[in-house]
């Protein structure tokens, strides 16, 4: 009862309240770990899956070495943010560097090499997958450090602004509002990634995804000079004199604090039980709610994320108020009781005939999470102050690293964990990645057809006529001497390798290979004796033959693009009477897909493309419309997403809430410290130098 006086009765000083000036400053940063933090981790594991093919098992693994640096890397950016002291301060500088790096390797971490002349480089495919992991390792590692150097500081620099105990939550809610602010335009990312203005007819949303990073990245430079120009530094003028300590003593010092222990092991294990999860979370909406749509799953996903921003920045305004009612602990406890029940609500929730249900969940869980993360980044301030009193050091940056190293393990180890359950699912990303080329294809068609159609009725002379032929046949002729080079070597390689198809895959392979690179050959051919034809004589063609000439060069510059389409189709059909054979409790389920795939393969190959383009873009829009139920999963892999999804955050629920019951600094105990340090800097004051 008295401790709930104790919440009652303490107000806020108004020397200690912070200005909105720096309240907003230091909010804008929560972009940095709140935001691009989240998308990285997310949307390279989903895009490198479903959109280049890579082993979700690999990609979790190698989401593990970033975090492994950081076990290095977030301690020493403490120290050094410690004992750094500049006129700028000891954490600005840090800002300043980590916010532009950050911005620069945001770009640079989605440009993935890709494509048939990237591929051609290398003997096999396992060769060419390997050489994509290696790049997103490379580019993870860098962009993580670069987050690191910007959020150890600034989380630092958050507890140090001041010692007030409810005004430290208030600082830690401004990064946790206005970094959910910017999070209600992430989900929207895979989206807009799969939007054809980004990705291009024929691309997936990992194309896409290069060009809206472009977007992000100017909008995190002018921010990155604002905060780091406005940020100030109270404590600084304390510790400006502060001797500095070795490396090592801090360590100790750190993990030697029981409160700091018990705290970060409740955080710890409540943010790997949902990290887990986190990416099969993803995969849910597309191919559960959605049987495979990827188009629809990244707009509820989209929808989904906004919802959660909202919630996030509306959660804001109850944290403040229950926090000084209840204490941090019982508030951190009814966080985690309130995202047990949005897990189990999704029991219900996950539901194909009404998808945006999900929205409950979500609106439970992104309150839960705000007012869990939130809190747990302002107790450790509290933290620093005991030990401050203790020891006579302040070491924020040593604190808030280990913490957050603690929490990127967490991190690190369910990537991993989510690759294998992703794994355990058997969920077919193969399938999907040959189902995308396959309709990347036709719509590549579609859109050359479309453009013909265009300029139907204009004559030869016409200059806007001439200069489209010329481009559409320049382009064509680039895509199938590249295409050319790429069957050339996939002809030469050892197609024994594929053992995972049937066994007369490798010789029907190979004839598919040969005849294709036959039918190139001619196109290529067919392509360099038009566009000489139409170089020389241009607008002297009659007009009565424009038709017949359009129509010819229509045909030439579809060609290569049907004849992938026809080895994709091969590709899949392969691919899946193989899964077939191997799972055949599932056998039902491929056969319906199967069937399908006969269907549209039939109808690839008896495609005419010297038939009218209006024809061809009806031919062409069925096949369309039959292609997205192809990457349907089976009822096995569906399950499984579901129970794992939502079983183990539950579980490791359970174990946080037993750290956090022994976790004893008590709101009372909080305002002794901060008046004993008040009391005892005063003391200090008084003491002649």
């Amino acid at each position: 009862m008295k401790e709930k006086e104790q919440h009652m009765d303490h107000r806020t000083k108004p020397e200690d309240r912070l200005p909105f000036s720096q309240l907003a400053a230091y909010g804008a940063g929560g972009i940095i770990p709140i935001a691009l933090f989240n998308i990285a981790g997310i949307l390279v594991g989903l895009m490198g899956n479903i959109s280049l093919g890579l082993s979700a098992f690999w990609l979790g693994a190698i989401m593990i070495v970033p975090r492994l640096w950081d076990a290095l890397s977030d301690p020493i950016i403490g120290h050094l943010s410690d004992n750094t002291r500049t006129s700028w301060g000891r954490r600005r500088p840090f800002l300043l560097i980590g916010g532009l790096l950050v911005a620069v390797l945001f770009v640079v971490m989605w440009w993935i090499p890709k494509g048939d002349m990237v591929r051609a480089w290398f003997p096999s495919d396992t060769g060419y997958q390997w050489f994509q992991l290696s790049y997103i390792l490379l580019t993870l590692l860098l962009f993580f450090t670069a987050v690191n150097i910007f959020e150890i500081p600034h989380g630092a620099l958050g507890m140090e602004m001041t010692t007030d105990y409810h005004e430290r939550t208030r600082l830690f809610s401004a990064k946790s509002f206005v970094g959910n602010l910017f999070a209600m335009s992430t989900p929207w990312l895979f989206a807009l990634a799969s939007m054809e203005i980004f990705k291009g007819p024929g691309g997936n949303e990992a194309d896409g995804m290069r060009y809206v990073s472009l977007m992000i990245a100017a909008i995190l430079i002018p921010l990155t000079f604002w905060w780091s120009y406005t940020l100030r530094e109270p404590g600084f003028v304390k510790v400006a004199k502060q001797e500095k300590t070795p490396f090592w003593t801090d360590m100790k010092r750190t993990a030697s604090n029981r409160n700091f222990i018990m705290l970060t092991l409740t955080i710890f294990t409540l943010a790997m039980g949902f990290n887990f999860v986190q990416l099969l979370g993803s995969y849910i909406p597309i191919f559960y709610v959605f049987g495979g749509d990827k188009v629809a799953g990244a707009r509820l996903l989209g929808i989904n994320g906004t919802i959660w921003a909202i919630t996030g920045l509306l959660a804001v305004f109850p944290l403040n108020w229950i926090s000084p009612k209840m204490g941090k602990r019982n508030t951190l406890t009814i966080a985690i009781l309130l995202m047990v029940v949005a897990q189990l609500s999704k029991i219900v929730c996950y539901n194909p005939n009404y998808p945006y249900l999900i929205i409950i969940p979500t609106m439970l869980l992104s309150a839960g999470m705000l007012f869990f993360f939130t809190l747990g980044s302002s107790m450790v301030g509290d933290i620093c102050d005991e030990d401050e009193l203790k020891t006579g050091y302040r070491a924020e940056g040593s604190f808030y690293a280990i913490f957050w190293w603690f929490i990127k393990m967490g991190t690190a180890l369910a990537s991993f964990v989510a690759g294998a359950l992703i794994v355990l699912t058997m969920f077919d990303a193969t399938q999907v990645t040959k189902v995308d080329s396959i309709q990347g294809d036709i719509k590549e068609m579609r859109v050359k057809v479309q453009t013909w159609q265009r300029f139907r009725g204009l004559t030869a002379s016409n200059a806007e006529w001439l200069a489209n032929t010329k481009t559409q046949l320049s382009e064509a002729l680039k895509e199938s001497k590249e295409y050319l080079k790429y069957l050339d070597k996939e002809s030469k390689k050892n197609q024994d390798e594929k053992s995972q198809y049937l066994p007369e895959y490798s010789s029907m392979r190979k004839s598919m290979l040969l005849y294709a690179r036959s039918v190139t050959i001619s196109t290529v051919s067919g392509l360099e004796n038009m566009q000489l034809r139409v170089e020389q004589e241009g607008s002297l063609f009659a007009i009565s033959g424009i038709d017949s000439l359009q129509q010819s060069v229509m045909s030439l510059t579809l060609q290569t693009k049907l004849e992938k389409a026809r080895m994709h189709s091969f590709e899949l059909l392969s691919h899946l009477r193989a899964k077939s054979e191997k799972n055949t409790n599932s056998k039902e389920h491929y056969q319906v897909i199967i069937s399908n795939i006969a269907g549209i393969s039939k109808a690839i190959d008896g495609m005419n493309t010297s038939l009218s383009a209006e024809y061809l873009d009806k031919e062409l829009s069925a096949i369309e419309s039959n292609i997205t139920p192809l990457t349907k999963q089976t009822p096995y892999t569906l399950l499984m997403m579901r129970v794992l999804e939502i079983g183990l955050p539950v579980l490791l629920s359970l174990f946080s809430i037993f750290f956090l019951l022994r976790y004893s600094l008590t709101e009372k105990r909080s305002h002794e410290i901060k008046d004993l340090l008040i009391q005892r800097n005063a003391e200090r004051q008084k003491q002649p130098e």
